[in-house]
């Protein structure tokens, strides 16, 4: 049986504006600008510069006003913690920057360059290859990945030769023209192992005991190598320990990844460029907003023209008053936009300001050792905004400081108890982890074990298994693997 009933429902919807907002808010200094070059290109009511337009929103009301319900997008709609907390954003001064209005915006040059597959194609021109070969080769040099290995199994690359090269082969006779491209330039390219990746790079270098060594350890003993089993490695080889430790030191000398050291490799590299600068003056902290982050922005005052013809018009015919709704269109767009880098720019300097005080202690001294445990709780509750409008500057901005250029959200840790139930930084504990570790003796490097009780010597009572979830956090590899002779 059917049956009616009423139910009240509380929900948020966010607006195309709100969601538009939230990404302004999320670019870093680079991506903004691409959004802004993008704006300027698409709505011709939008322009850079001083000029600004006066009584445009009283001429912009007079002048259009068709009984319709289009709605004008001011200030007041565009409140990004609108949807997440009733309060105002404090009035900050947001466009204080390093750069006077005269000086030129730097920007740096990208060179080009040729791949480092064509790199490798240009080297086989010298090469005398059948035309079956030639096609081999160029396929084998087309799967060679940016670290320069081919990793797809022989029978794998038989089977795409036949399907998409429409190449009907033999196993050996693709084997023969991967030692071909193995012959080529950068030393170890085309490798299918890292093991095999090393052993070419040895045999292309002139031959002596330590070598041969070197190349008899990694051909029958990769495993003890890798694991850093000596004396297994002494016994086997009947070799000394000075001698082990010559033979790897020549293998410590390769390239590991011989694509990357093609410095013609086009792969884009990522400029950083800091959303902020923090500098020391007289002793005090002062935070600066990349300009970059604050242009200048106005409504066109060819369109406000527009209207204003329009407004002086005695006949207004229906195309014109057609025209007239696009230019409206494009005004409220332009007026948001400005609005929103306004908003954009208020959010980002009390976001970082707020940070910077809260870790005074360390952008004065530098030691990671005075970062303060902090959550972005602790930032949102101070700044009066949500907890997602603060993580979205943190994760992805970066800050100029005295010691180097940082990504935000470094500066946030966990807290946890030291022995005199005080609350320490996360990342203190792991500051002083890499510096026990950076002092063992590499002969006999500290187990998990042994640098837990360190650690509560120093007055830092945490588990071996926190510590060790910190070691692989600081990339550091167990006691075993770092072991020396």
């Amino acid at each position: 049986m059917l049956k009616q009933h009423l139910s009240f429902k509380l929900s948020q919807k966010l607006s195309p504006q709100q969601i538009q907002l939230m990404k302004l808010i999320q670019l870093p200094t680079q991506a903004f600008e691409q959004r802004l070059k993008q704006e300027l290109e698409e709505n011709p009511a939008l322009e850079t510069g001083k000029e600004e337009l006066d009584n445009f929103d009283d001429d912009f009301e007079d002048t259009y006003d068709d009984g319709s319900d289009n709605e004008s997008i001011g200030a007041e709609d565009i409140n990004i913690d609108e949807y997440l907390s009733d309060d105002e954003i404090p009035d900050y001064r947001t466009q204080a920057n390093n750069y006077s209005s005269d000086d030129e915006e730097k920007t740096i040059p990208y060179a080009a360059g040729t791949s480092f597959n064509q790199y490798l194609l240009n080297q086989l021109n010298t090469v005398y290859l059948n035309d079956e070969e030639w096609s081999i080769a160029e396929f084998l040099v087309g799967s060679v990945d940016e670290s320069g290995y081919i990793r797809r199994p022989i029978n794998d690359i038989l089977d795409d030769l036949a399907f998409t090269q429409n190449i009907y082969t033999e196993k050996a006779t693709i084997e023969k023209v991967l030692k071909i491209v193995q012959e080529l330039d950068p030393p170890g390219v085309g490798a299918t192992s890292l093991e095999e990746c090393l052993i070419i790079q040895l045999k292309r270098k002139e031959i002596t005991p330590n070598i041969e060594l070197a190349i008899a350890i990694l051909e029958k003993s990769f495993e003890q190598f890798t694991k850093k089993h000596y004396q297994k490695l002494i016994q086997k080889h009947n070799i000394t320990e000075e001698e082990l430790k010559k033979a790897i030191s020549e293998i410590e000398k390769l390239n590991p990844k011989p694509g990357g050291s093609y410095s013609g490799n086009t792969r884009m590299i990522e400029h950083i460029v800091p959303d902020f600068s923090i500098k020391i003056v007289d002793g005090e902290l002062e935070l600066t907003l990349n300009g970059r982050n604050a242009p200048e922005l106005h409504v066109s005052k060819d369109y406000n023209n527009m209207l204003e013809g329009y407004k002086n018009s005695k006949e207004k015919s229906q195309s014109q008053k057609d025209t007239v709704s696009f230019i409206k269109q494009k005004l409220d767009a332009a007026k948001w936009f400005i609005d929103a880098i306004k908003q954009r720019q208020q959010t980002l300097f009390v976001t970082m300001n707020t940070i910077m005080h809260y870790q005074k202690e360390y952008f004065l001294t530098g030691d990671e050792r005075k970062l303060r445990p902090m959550i972005l709780k602790d930032i949102a509750d101070t700044i009066q905004m949500d907890v997602s409008t603060v993580s979205r500057v943190a994760n992805s901005k970066y800050v100029d400081t005295p010691y180097g250029t940082k990504l935000i959200k470094e500066f946030f840790s966990e807290s946890m108890k030291n022995d005199q139930g005080e609350d320490v930084s996360t990342k203190e504990i792991k500051k002083i982890l890499e510096t026990v570790i950076g002092e063992e003796k590499k002969r006999k490097p500290l187990t998990d074990d042994k640098l837990a009780d360190i650690l509560k010597e120093k007055g830092y009572p945490i588990a071996r298994r926190t510590v060790a979830k910190y070691r692989e956090q600081l990339g550091i590899p167990v006691a075993r693997m770092r072991k020396e002779i």
